[in-house]
């Protein structure tokens, strides 16, 4: 199975911190900025079960510009093979 080695980029991750910090951003927006933050300089990938929900986030209309920044970037660093 090939890795992706794509990392999230400093401006997405700042978006992603201030979403953790944030009291009030949602579970999903949370959830996503967990998963970008570990994929900042790690190199790690995304799982299934993320990229359902950012797949989700992306293809819905309720969801902040920003929360779906982070699910586009979460997406990207996906598994190509699945």
């Amino acid at each position: 199975m090939s890795k992706n080695l794509k990392v999230t980029s400093r401006k997405v991750s700042t978006i992603a911190a201030k979403t953790l910090s944030s009291k009030s951003s949602s579970q999903t927006a949370k959830k996503l900025a967990g998963s970008t933050l570990s994929q900042a300089q790690k190199g790690n990938q995304t799982g299934s079960q993320m990229e359902d929900l950012a797949s989700k986030v992306l293809s819905s209309s309720k969801y902040s510009h920003k929360t779906k920044k982070m699910a586009g970037s979460v997406l990207s660093q996906a598994n190509k093979e699945r």
